[in-house]
């Protein structure tokens, strides 16, 4: 419970709600030739200040399709008190490139808040996409939830069995999407397994997917897992549906997590219909993902070693044009470079001492030249006291040693690793 004493304000932090945004199109625009487009949505927001538009994330990219159903999600922090810009570009890419500029036909584009988004009927919002003048470019569809604050990772692996055939000069190429149930009835997609060529008794491999992207913390949640024939003209065939639980999912593997895979249109239409298949759960087990916080209240230290190079290619320490520049009047990029990590990973050190090293010079007083010295010019006792204490042995040492050569930072590296 808050007190008196936990308020705070000049250290007062604004609160966030993490949203899980997740997207799908329908009746866009056929850009491809002898197929069907492969689309790709990208999310950029626009800057409190600048009202720069920046690029936040980008969706799966998904072979021949005019209507995705895109898996990876955008997480955003919500604020309520702020007005928040989203621009969604969709495209249709050619190529892998992550330059898409250079690599894609624009399909559309839609603007919105996100605060439109989730203030809309059970958070989903559909709007028509625009920007070719003269074309319908179709519809882009987003689903918001909250996302709770559960950290576990489940890793499963399923196989089926007794399939029904789908094609014509094979068997079946069969794979599953799972999907987890919404509030008003409907389904959000959140994983796909891999294809399994020509076969009516797939063994997907195992894989791993966030507990709250199956069932957002809530394990009697329904999840209904699609199993469909791939087809490579993206009119994939489906072959039946079953229905079923995190909390199902989490007995592992036995007797209740054997499923039939039914086919609803194929039952009504065949009296002796039994079902397409079965899946069966293999294997099942569950990981708390651990944090950054988590580790260091454990007990977690960071140990931080410095090696700085002195090789001339970083020119003279005279000129100002020296990364090594001694100037009287501010920092150099080595110690700007130093102060910045260093204030940082510092706290995460009880004893805040520090072993430095400089490495591609030639020492006094006989020049010869080294790859691993102390920049305290202590060999038995390298470690500086605090940042502060590192940056004064570096601009000692960058008093009495000549940069030389050649970078070979493997030396400090053995050192450290002694």
């Amino acid at each position: 419970m808050a007190t008196i004493g936990d308020f705070d304000p000049l250290n007062s932090t604004v609160p966030a709600t993490k949203i899980e945004l997740t997207v799908s199109c329908r009746n866009l625009l056929d850009m491809d030739t002898f197929s069907k487009s492969d689309p790709v949505v990208v999310l950029y927001v626009q800057g409190i200040g600048t009202k720069e538009w920046r690029e936040f994330g980008r969706t799966e990219v998904i072979d021949n399709t005019l209507n995705p159903d895109f898996v990876r999600k955008f997480v955003l922090d919500f604020f309520f008190e702020e007005k928040q810009n989203l621009r969604f570009d969709v495209y249709n890419v050619d190529t892998r490139s992550s330059n898409i500029s250079k690599h894609k036909d624009f399909l559309g584009q839609m603007f919105c808040t996100l605060g439109e988004i989730i203030g809309s009927t059970g958070s989903r919002l559909e709007r028509t996409l625009s920007g070719i003048p003269g074309k319908k470019c179709g519809n882009i569809i987003f689903t918001a939830e909250e996302l709770s604050n559960c950290r576990d990772i489940a890793t499963m692996q399923l196989c089926a069995n007794k399939l029904d055939k789908k094609d014509f000069f094979g068997k079946s190429d069969p794979f599953l999407v799972f999907y987890r149930s919404n509030e008003d009835g409907t389904f959000t997609i959140c994983h796909k397994t891999e294809v399994i060529k020509n076969t009516l008794n797939p063994v997907w491999q195992p894989f791993t997917i966030p507990v709250r992207a199956l069932c957002n913390g809530d394990y009697d949640r329904t999840v209904k897992v699609d199993v469909y024939d791939w087809d490579r003209n993206g009119s994939h065939d489906f072959i039946g549906e079953f229905t079923t639980s995190y909390r199902e999912f989490s007995r592992g593997q036995s007797q209740f997590n054997v499923y039939e895979v039914l086919n609803h249109k194929k039952k009504g239409k065949k009296k002796k219909y039994v079902n397409s298949g079965t899946v069966t759960l293999l294997s099942f087990k569950v990981e708390s993902e651990y944090t950054f916080v988590d580790f260091i209240r454990g007990g977690t230290q960071l140990n931080f070693t410095v090696a700085i190079d002195f090789t001339a290619s970083n020119g003279n320490p005279s000129q100002p044009t020296s990364l090594h520049y001694m100037s009287p009047y501010q920092m150099n990029a080595y110690a700007m470079a130093l102060k910045a990590v260093g204030e940082i990973i510092q706290d995460y050190d009880s004893d805040k001492m520090f072993p430095a090293y400089g490495f591609g010079a030639k020492l006094p007083p006989d020049g010869k030249i080294s790859h691993a010295f102390p920049l305290n010019s202590n060999s038995e006792n390298p470690n500086c006291v605090g940042i502060e204490g590192v940056l004064e042995a570096y601009f000692q040492s960058l008093r009495t040693v000549q940069l030389y050569g050649p970078t070979n930072f493997a030396p400090v590296i053995n050192q450290v690793a002694r």
